[in-house]
C-alpha cells in the first residue's frame, strides 16, 4: 500500500518542482560569481598584495619609495620612503606633487620632518644634513578617502636644500 502524499489546499506535486531545473540545488552562478572573485584576489587584481619597491639611483643619492600600487576604498596604507647619501647633503628634502596624495590623507609621517612647506606646487619635508653613506628611512601612513576612484598618479622628488636631485614617478590604482 503506497502512501499518497498530502498538501495543503490549492497545492499539488506540481509545487515542489517548480519545472525549474535547480529547483532543489543552489544556482551554479553563486559559486562561478565567488569564484572568480576568488581569482582576481589570486593574481592581485583587487589590491592588498605586495609590489616592487619604485628606485631612482641618482648621482648625490638614491631615492626608494615602497608603495602599495592596488588599493581599495577607505584602505590604510604604508609607504616606507629610504635616502642613501652618495655624496654629503645639506639638507635632504623629500618632495610629493600633490596630485599623487589627491583625496587621500596622510595620517603620520615618521620621523618627523624639521621642516615642513609647501613650495613651487610640491609639498616638502626637510630632513636636515646627511653625510656620504647615510641612510634615512621615513614612515608615511595614510588612507584612500571616499571621492578617489580609479587611482592617481604623480612624483616623489629627493632635493638638497633646493637643487633637484631626482624624481620617482608613482600611479596607485584604487578600487572601490
Amino acid at each position: 500500500m503506497s502512501k499518497a502524499r498530502r498538501f495543503p489546499d490549492g497545492l499539488d506535486e506540481s509545487h515542489l518542482h517548480g519545472g525549474r531545473l535547480f529547483a532543489r540545488h543552489a544556482s551554479p552562478l553563486s559559486a562561478i560569481l565567488l569564484g572568480s572573485f576568488l581569482l582576481l584576489a589570486l593574481l592581485d587584481l583587487t589590491g592588498g598584495g605586495r609590489t616592487a619597491p619604485v628606485k631612482g639611483d641618482f648621482d648625490a643619492a638614491s631615492l626608494v619609495v615602497d608603495t602599495p600600487r592596488t588599493l581599495r576604498n577607505g584602505e590604510f596604507f604604508e609607504t616606507q620612503v629610504e635616502i642613501e647619501a652618495h655624496t654629503d647633503l645639506g639638507d635632504a628634502v623629500i618632495a610629493v606633487t600633490p596630485e599623487l596624495w589627491r583625496d587621500m590623507t596622510i595620517n603620520t609621517t615618521l620621523p618627523s620632518p624639521a621642516g615642513e612647506t609647501y613650495r613651487d606646487g610640491l609639498l616638502r619635508w626637510s630632513y636636515g644634513p646627511m653625510k656620504a653613506g647615510e641612510r634615512l628611512r621615513v614612515k608615511i601612513d595614510g588612507q584612500i578617502n571616499p571621492p578617489l576612484f580609479a587611482g592617481t598618479a604623480g612624483s616623489m622628488l629627493l632635493y638638497d636644500g633646493d637643487r633637484r636631485i631626482g624624481r620617482v614617478p608613482l600611479s596607485i590604482r584604487v578600487f572601490p
